[in-house]
């Protein structure tokens, strides 16, 4: 089995492809793996392995359509990650997002069309059903983004139901919560807070830190990710949720004590735009349908997430502080 997957050298797609490539997940044991990505500032090339003969690693945009020509023929499936995702800069440079998460999605599915892939799954985000005060979001809630990353990941997932209605492209759409792990980018808020903790710097909360989120360890995604690829029917959108909803002052409180700080490294922050005050997805049909359910206990998996960051500030250190970059 040959499968591409982009963004594969991000923060979830590396922890998709180590997996793949330490055989953890079953019947794909001898499964070959072709990495696109782009190494914007979030991805790593280091955060895959130096070497190893089932992985090919090509750096390169899902905008370039003839790159695509070229690389999707013979693959059996295609993993889609790759996608702007921080919020922040969405507010600062929309047009990005909009450029590769939405454009970049159709040119490639219309490249998976055209070279006749098999088996396409796009990785998406709660964040396209906006905010809801009550109650969890099924798969059959309207869409309502409140940022420009929302948008435009709702974008592309209204892309590939329209691929797989109307060409009948065998896809799957998975809609995720907030990923935690290991090799997450120092711009998102555990990383950020650990790595400022570490650092003996202040944390920046927003507004009352009432804000409440759903958290699930990225090995948990992943799993669910690969059941969608190979269990999952087309046309049809998954929910993935981890089930452990806090808000963002008592996740920030349980990041203090993990890391030994006090609470007056907490600097609150105004506000951002549009923010949501809370996210909930209602994981029934991924249960039901494909039997996922998530593996690793949000204490012990964010405990395991703190270790590695005091362990890794050489992997931390180069993404948080890029060449050129100050330190502040």
């Amino acid at each position: 089995m040959r499968i591409l997957v982009t963004g594969g050298a991000g923060f979830i797609g590396s922890t998709y492809v180590r997996t793949l490539l330490a055989d953890g997940y079953p019947g794909c044991e001898d499964a070959r793996i072709t990495v696109l990505d782009k190494l914007t500032y979030a991805g790593h090339r280091d955060s895959l392995p130096a070497a190893d003969p089932r992985l090919t690693f090509v750096r390169g945009d899902i905008c370039d359509a003839a790159l695509l020509g070229d690389l999707l023929p013979g693959h059996d499936a295609v993993v889609h990650f790759a996608a702007e995702s921080h919020v922040d800069r969405s507010l600062e440079a929309a047009a990005d997002f909009v450029t590769t998460n939405a454009c970049g999605t159709q040119i490639l599915l219309d490249a998976c069309l055209r070279a006749r892939v098999p088996r396409v799954v796009h990785v998406s985000t709660d964040e396209v059903y906006g905010s809801i005060e009550h109650g969890s979001w099924t798969e059959e809630w309207p869409l309502a983004p409140n940022t420009p990353y929302a948008a435009s990941k709702a974008a592309s997932d209204l892309i590939a139901r329209a691929c797989w209605r109307t060409h009948g492209l065998n896809v799957s759409i998975t809609r995720c919560s907030n990923n935690y792990g290991p090799y997450q980018h120092p711009e998102k808020l555990i990383p950020l807070f650990v790595t400022n903790l570490l650092e003996g710097k202040r944390v920046p909360l927003y507004g009352d830190g009432s804000h409440m989120r759903e958290w699930l360890h990225v090995e948990d995604h992943c799993r669910a990710v690969h059941l969608v690829l190979t269990g999952g029917r087309a046309g049809e959108v998954y929910n993935v949720g981890g089930g452990n909803e806090y808000t963002n002052a008592a996740l920030t409180r349980r990041l203090l004590e993990l890391c030994g700080a006090e609470p007056r490294m907490v600097r609150h922050v105004p506000d951002r735009k549009g923010h949501d005050l809370r996210y909930s997805l209602d994981e029934t049909k991924i249960r039901e349908e494909l039997g996922y359910a998530p593996r690793v206990p949000f204490e012990t998996g964010l405990a395991a997430t703190v270790a590695w960051y005091r362990d890794n500030p050489g992997w931390w250190k180069a993404a948080k502080y890029p060449k050129g970059a100050t330190r502040g």
